[in-house]
């Protein structure tokens, strides 16, 4: 009796280490996890797949990338009615929190979810055609004071990160430009290059273009000088104080997602895109690497939100 009574209490001490791991983190992944993200082929595609080999390389299951097209309002949707159990994830860009100030959505980019970590930064391009006649951003600022309406800029579409970068330019300038929205940032670009529109501000897509002396570039729209863009000056610095506009990637999971699983998780995120290999291939496509607490992009988004709010709103920016 005594035998069998100390087998049962082996048994149940057996079972508590083993839910106390599991509850800890340490049996964590005992199968794949998905990163949900936008349509195949953009940055946050590019972005995500760089996370999931690295995190594939040091985890025992697969980490696979989940690609999502539709309104951009999809991989948020998804993501926020899985189970909060560190199997799906999403890698946000700026139209994460972006496109819920557009539109209705399914989603609340603060409350439905849990930060992870801010895993890239993009310093977006000011660029105009050679054609204007204007080399600096003080001289483009004039040109537009003295011609009201009569400059236009080219992008992907309403509400699209440039779109929403160009019009916070225009409005802390003092300037009207009039809009040219496009069914995505090829046509956007096609017309920039030929001249039909005179300017915008866009992200890595632009660097042959500037190279080749087909666009001129007169700044970057982070705060600081960027490395990725060593002979530009900020927009801030150029002639508008005070602004930024910077493509941001984070990864997110469901709200009430165990404390243990993000730490894991950021852990490893932040291990994977420090490595020197993954740091090179996010530099070749114009995104510096980060790798921040669940708490920096935590307050990040909820500093970005209402300055982005005020700036659809000023600008009367509708989804299409």
């Amino acid at each position: 009796m005594l035998i069998l009574r100390i087998g049962l209490w082996m048994f149940s001490a057996g079972v508590m280490v083993l839910g106390a791991s599991a509850v800890s983190g340490q049996a964590y992944p005992n199968k794949p996890i998905r990163i949900v993200t936008n349509a195949a082929g953009g940055g946050a595609d590019f972005v995500a797949r760089l996370i999931a080999q690295g995190l594939t390389d040091n985890f025992p299951q697969p980490v696979v990338v989940d690609n999502r097209g539709g309104s951009g309002l999809i991989p948020g949707e998804m993501v926020s009615k899985a189970p909060p159990d560190g199997y799906t994830l999403i890698l946000a860009a700026v139209s994460f929190w972006v496109r819920p100030l557009l539109q209705s959505a399914p989603y609340d980019p603060v409350k439905d979810f849990a930060p992870i970590s801010m895993v890239g930064r993009s310093p977006l391009v000011l660029v105009v055609h050679p054609s204007l006649p204007v080399k600096s951003v003080k001289e483009l600022i004039a040109l537009a004071k003295a011609r009201p309406g009569a400059l236009n800029y080219a992008t992907g579409g309403t509400g699209s990160s440039p779109h929403i970068a160009v019009a916070l330019f225009a409005a802390m300038a003092g300037i009207k430009i009039v809009h040219v929205p496009y069914k995505g940032g090829g046509p956007a670009l096609i017309d920039l290059l030929s001249g039909q529109v005179q300017m915008t501000i866009d992200g890595s897509q632009l660097v042959p273009h500037i190279k080749s002396g087909k666009l001129r570039a007169l700044a970057v729209t982070t705060l600081q000088p960027t490395a990725l863009f060593p002979d530009l000056p900020p927009v801030a610095a150029a002639g508008v104080p005070g602004y930024e506009s910077a493509g941001i990637y984070g990864v997110l999971a469901p709200a009430k997602t165990p404390a243990t699983l993000i730490k894991r998780l950021n852990e490893e995120i932040v291990r994977a895109i420090h490595q020197a290999d993954v740091k090179e291939r996010f530099i070749s496509v114009g995104v510096e690497v980060v790798g921040s607490s669940p708490e920096e992009l935590g307050a990040k988004l909820k500093s970005e939100i209402p300055r982005w709010s005020k700036v659809i709103k000023d600008a009367s920016i509708r989804a299409d």
